[in-house]
């Protein structure tokens, strides 16, 4: 577990690039999608476009979404739901019967609202955002088909809180997806807090893969995949920085990680018993 002070501060700077920091304006994101992306052809540094980053970002979610296994009739949760353009994606392309976005930053929340203005009036009561915590869920119980996470997880500093919240809020038989990254064993955060800003300063508190999986048992669900994305994320996404003028910058140690074995991006699968 962190030390206090190093969850604090995380908290703290979390709450300012997600906030006032909008981060969705930095060059290394484009069509406010804030992930890694998911690349599936080769990409070589200087010859990657701008739409082609926002392609790889609205790959992600496309990817999540269909492992999610969403249908028309699904009332949909995303938990680090951002500006809600996945949440737009999602509606337009899954077509679930609802879809709430929820997010503990209120500017993100009203950036959502207004960037989605149009598709809010067009489609009243399918499409919806609220702030709110991961570990307190502002819903009932029983409300969701599914939920889904994509990128957000490695900001919860209560993962078996927001497991619990999860399984608490999908009905019976319901199922939740998470993506994000995750270490491959237990001390592998300490040997990449000198590597990597986000993880030394507590802004991501990045946990064992295998104490996710647990977690998730341990709160009740019945674990169905957990699959490895990483070949499809880290090397475009390493490229694309490259590419934007950060040759020597910190984040360019993601894919070194990768490639020691200390991390990698998963797409985790559960369902909640239907009894």
């Amino acid at each position: 577990m962190k030390p206090m002070a190093t969850r604090d501060s995380g908290a703290a700077r979390r709450a300012t690039m997600y906030g006032s920091g909008n981060l969705a304006a930095s060059k290394l994101f484009s069509g406010h999608f804030i992930n890694f992306g998911y690349w599936t052809a080769d990409v070589v540094p200087g010859n990657l476009t701008e739409d082609q980053r926002t392609a790889s970002q609205a790959d992600l979610y496309r990817e999540v979404l269909r492992r999610a296994g969403i249908g028309e009739t699904d009332a949909v949760l995303e938990v680090g739901c951002g500006i809600g353009v996945g949440a737009v994606l999602a509606l337009r392309e899954f077509g679930p019967q609802r879809f709430a976005g929820l997010d503990l930053s209120g500017d993100q929340v009203a950036r959502a609202e207004r960037v989605n203005a149009e598709v809010l009036i067009a489609d009243p009561g399918r499409l919806s955002f609220r702030q709110g915590s991961a570990f307190a869920i502002p819903f009932q119980d029983s409300t969701f088909d599914r939920c889904i996470s994509i990128e957000a997880a490695q900001h919860f500093d209560d993962l078996p809180g927001f497991a619990a919240e999860a399984y608490r809020i999908l009905k019976p038989g319901g199922r939740l997806t998470v993506a994000t990254f995750f270490t491959t064993a237990e001390d592998c955060a300490h040997q990449l807090a000198p590597l990597i800003e986000t993880i030394r300063t507590g802004v991501d508190v990045v946990a064992p893969i295998g104490v996710f999986a647990e977690t998730l048992r341990a709160t009740g669900f019945e674990l169905a995949d957990v699959e490895s994305i990483g070949e499809h994320v880290w090397h475009g996404y390493d490229a694309w920085m490259q590419q934007s003028g950060f040759e020597n910058h910190w984040a360019r140690n993601w894919l070194r990680a990768y490639r020691n074995g200390r991390l990698d991006y998963y797409v985790v699968s559960a369902a909640k018993p239907a009894r």
